[in-house]
Parts: C-alpha cells; structure tokens; sequence
C-alpha cells in the first residue's frame, strides 16, 4: 500500500451515489453497490462513504445500507454522516466499518471524539471539517451541508480535534467541492504545519497533477477524490475509474506518466 493514499469519496444521497457542486446540485451517479465493485477491482487504497441526508434530515444512519457495502467493499472503509453518540458507532463498527467521520457533532459535541477514542482507538475516530469563505473572504468552518457558519477558524479548530483524540482529519473545501480546478493549496499548508496526525485533502481534484501538487506543496498525507473518480471528459460523462497503482506511484515519485 502506497505510503500517500489516494482515496475515492463518495457521497450517499436517496440511497443512491451523488455528487455535488460547491455542496449544491446533486447529480445522480449510480448503485453505490456497483461503484464498490469497481473499486475492488482496481485495487483501491481505502474507501469513504458519506451520508449527506442523515444529519440534515435529523436520522439515523442507514445501518442496512452500510451493511451492504461494508460486505461488498474488500478495502478498508469509512462512513460519515448522523452519528451522533456511542451506540451509534458501536452498531456501525460491528458492521465492518473500520473508520467512522465525525463532522457536525464534532463541533455541537467536541467530548464525543475522545469519548469515541478512548473506546474504539484513535486510528478508528476520523473528524471531517467542511471549510468554505464567507461573506468577508475568511475561511470558516461550516456544519448542516455548508449552510451554518459556525464561525469557526478552521487552523484554530484542527488543533482542538486533535488534542481531543481525532486519529486523522478530512479538510473538505465546500468552494471548491466538484469545480475540478484544483485544492486549496495554502490553507491545507497552514493546516499541515499545525498538525501532528494524518491530514486529509478532499474538494477540488479534476486531474492527477492536482493530486501530485496537493502532496508535493502542501505535503498532505492523502488525498480524498469525488469528480476525479466518477466522471469522465469536460462534459462530465459518469465513469466510475481508479488508475492503476503503477501510475499513481509514478506521479508520487515525481514521474511525468499521468
């Protein structure tokens, strides 16, 4: 397994696989059964699930859902979205999840993160931070799907996360959230030099030199792709794809076969 992991991110919508843009326009993608199928075939380093329903619409996680593609996904997995205590975790670990992502109850209920690693183990506790400028130009944290500003500053925010247990955390930039023109290179720098454990980028890749520039500038420990890995072409035909690990090791090492 490559020490820089490149991970698809596919977000769970209606019960089926959607993308975004900027958080808005949902577009339907597929059977999130099938992608997995995909994706094990071309051998890919881990997979996350988010559930951008749950939360918004006050349920449960879809448990029977998670099931499903906790059997059918033979890579390491992680699910994001309504988890909001102990119980819920425990039920989604027992599933065969090995990572869960916090995200919104990791800002309306911060003690939960240690509570949660202090019993599943750091590695198994992820904090995803959805980041995004307002009105005056500052890049705050945002909860509920991009739509409440909580004011917070993210370089600030990211160190009480991991004080507080977070084993990894997942900066995902609602601005550039299915553009496909590349990640936000200086903040994920500014986060990268305040952090000690594993740092995540996600929003923005339309192109394997944006993931070669993400860890060569910003010396990111993996990277998090949605469009990248579910579209196909300027006029974005839906392709679920992966490159081979040759190819990703290439660019890692500083080749020039994209």
């Amino acid at each position: 397994m490559l020490q820089k992991r490149v991970i698809p991110c596919l977000l769970l919508h209606k019960g089926g696989l959607y993308k975004t843009e900027k958080f808005k326009k949902p577009t339907y993608i597929g059977d999130p059964i099938n992608a997995i199928k995909i994706f094990n075939e071309k051998e890919v380093d881990e997979l996350m699930f988010l559930d951008i329903d749950a939360t918004i619409l006050h349920k449960e996680p879809n448990y029977k859902m998670i099931e499903d593609i906790a059997g059918e996904c033979f890579m390491p997995l992680c699910y994001g979205g309504g988890v909001k205590n102990i119980e819920q975790m425990k039920k989604i670990y027992a599933l065969g999840v090995e990572k869960i992502s916090l995200s919104s109850q990791a800002i309306l209920n911060p003690p939960l993160i240690g509570e949660a690693a202090g019993i599943f183990g750091s590695q198994s506790v992820m904090v995803t931070i959805d980041v995004k400028k307002d009105f005056w130009g500052k890049t705050k944290v945002f909860i509920h799907n991009g739509k409440t500003n909580t004011k917070l500053n993210p370089i600030e925010f990211v160190t009480i996360v991991e004080r507080l247990g977070a084993g990894e955390i997942v900066i995902n930039s609602i601005d550039n959230d299915g553009m496909m023109n590349g990640y936000d290179i200086e903040l994920l720098k500014a986060l990268k030099a305040v952090l000690n454990v594993p740092l995540i980028a996600l929003g923005g890749a339309g192109k394997m030199e944006h993931i070669k520039e993400v860890f060569e500038q910003a010396n990111v420990d993996a990277v998090a792709c949605g469009s990248l890995f579910v579209y196909q072409g300027p006029l974005k035909g839906v392709l679920i794809s992966y490159p081979p690990y040759e190819q990703i090791q290439t660019l890692l090492d500083g080749g020039t076969h994209l």
